[in-house]
């Protein structure tokens, strides 16, 4: 950390705290809401699927609302995005912990997903982008990715722990609270100058054009949908999935030992563990891209999820393999964030990165949507996941050739 300090332009910035502390929270309460699954569907007798699709819009209003979000925070200022992203997220969960049916869920988490939009990624890391040096930038926008994992590591297990004492109905009320809480950092963020209408309308559109008409924009749209696919699936039907069909958990063994004597508890510290792994692959990734072709060490990562998942669903599914599994999937799971952000950035400029990115990211949560929501509608249809897995397996493939293409110089000089 020192030596980090000591740079000529320091990678440690008040705008990245911020930044990480908003991802932090934010993405605490998005990785918690699989623990939910089932106890929300018990109490009102619903199907899987119900409850599924909820957070399958959640996801896809996420995608929606990450470009339009980030199209604010370049007109009218990033702080006041991230505020009307924070009051948005805010007004869906507690009007959703008074709802009692499946379709004021799935209306309701259209806030939520708008929320998360307007406090993740897509104008926290434009931020920290412009915020941040050439020299840096790579790895500024890692930790910020990393903060968001970090908010996973506690999101899923302490939503298990509140449970225990207390109605789904209040935790949400109280995770609520906590979003609106991270207001508090916002003066340690830069508000740039808003661009003029006639500045914002000419420059944006120009740019928007000419990623539009270029291939490699294409190819890094489609190669991030599997992403989401995965993790989707994966945050939202994981803990559920280990809950009914992980083998028993030994008396006496090392998970008993440290207190994780239920497959329910085991399936919501899978998503801690993936979050732990993945602070350290986040970061890993952050410094690789710097140095080596982020194309090409995207296309490793997607590969590397493919070949875990297929290992994992072939195997039996037992506590052991459920821990590896989330490690070693953990390690590669949001460590393509950075890495598609700052390919993003470097081939078509800061000065709108936060729309460019997220209209990529609407790509991703496309992904996101089916995932979750085709998770649930197999299960009820066949009572497992297995299918699910699969497609997962496959698109994972197909996002890591169709990386392999890129054109990885910026837009500028190739047109030159």
């Amino acid at each position: 950390m020192v030596a980090l300090m000591e740079t000529r332009t320091p990678l440690i910035t008040p705008v990245l705290v911020a930044g990480a502390t908003i991802l932090l929270v934010s993405f605490a309460i998005r990785a918690s809401f699989g623990v939910f699954q089932i106890p929300i569907a018990e109490e009102f007798g619903w199907m899987r699927a119900e409850f599924s699709l909820a957070i399958a819009i959640q996801n896809l209003a996420w995608g929606i609302g990450q470009p339009i979000f980030g199209a604010l925070a370049e007109r009218f200022g990033d702080r006041l995005a991230i505020i009307l992203g924070a009051l948005t997220y805010a007004a869906g969960l507690l009007l959703s912990s008074i709802a009692v049916t499946p379709e004021q869920h799935q209306v309701l988490e259209i806030l939520v997903g708008f929320g998360i939009a307007g406090t993740g990624f897509g104008v926290i890391l434009a931020v920290v982008g412009r915020a941040s040096s050439d020299e840096n930038r790579s790895m500024a926008l890692a930790i910020a990715s990393a903060a968001g994992s970090a908010g996973q590591v506690f999101g899923a297990p302490v939503a298990q722990w509140m449970l225990g004492f207390m109605g789904w109905q209040s935790v949400f009320v109280f995770f609520a609270v906590a979003i609106l809480a991270t207001l508090l950092v916002l003066p340690m963020m830069r508000d740039p100058q808003p661009a003029t209408r006639a500045e914002l309308e000419e420059s944006m559109g120009a740019v928007l054009v000419k990623a539009f008409k270029d291939p490699s924009y294409t190819l890094i749209f489609l190669g991030f949908f599997s992403c989401g696919y995965q993790i989707a699936f994966i945050t939202a039907h994981f803990p559920a999935f280990v809950t009914e069909l992980c083998g028993p958990i030994q008396t006496g063994g090392l998970l008993d030992g440290l207190g994780i004597r239920s497959t329910s508890t085991l399936g919501a510290l899978s998503i801690s563990l993936i979050g732990v792994a993945n602070i350290c692959g986040t970061l890993l990734a952050g410094w690789l891209g710097k140095r080596y072709s982020k194309k090409y060490l995207l296309a490793g990562i997607y590969a590397g999820r493919t070949v875990i998942a297929a290992a994992f669903i072939l195997a039996p599914i037992t506590p052991a393999t459920v821990v590896l599994f989330s490690i070693s999937m953990g390690a590669l799971w949001l460590a393509t964030v950075p890495l598609t952000s700052g390919l993003v950035a470097h081939i078509y400029g800061l000065r709108y990165m936060g729309t460019l990115y997220g209209i990529v990211f609407l790509s991703h949560q496309i992904g996101s949507f089916i995932g979750v929501w085709l998770g649930g509608r197999m299960y009820d249809l066949t009572g497992d996941y297995t299918a699910v897995w699969w497609i997962g397996v496959g698109v994972g493939a197909f996002s890591a050739i169709v990386h392999l293409p890129i054109r990885e110089r910026p837009l500028g000089a190739r047109l030159a």
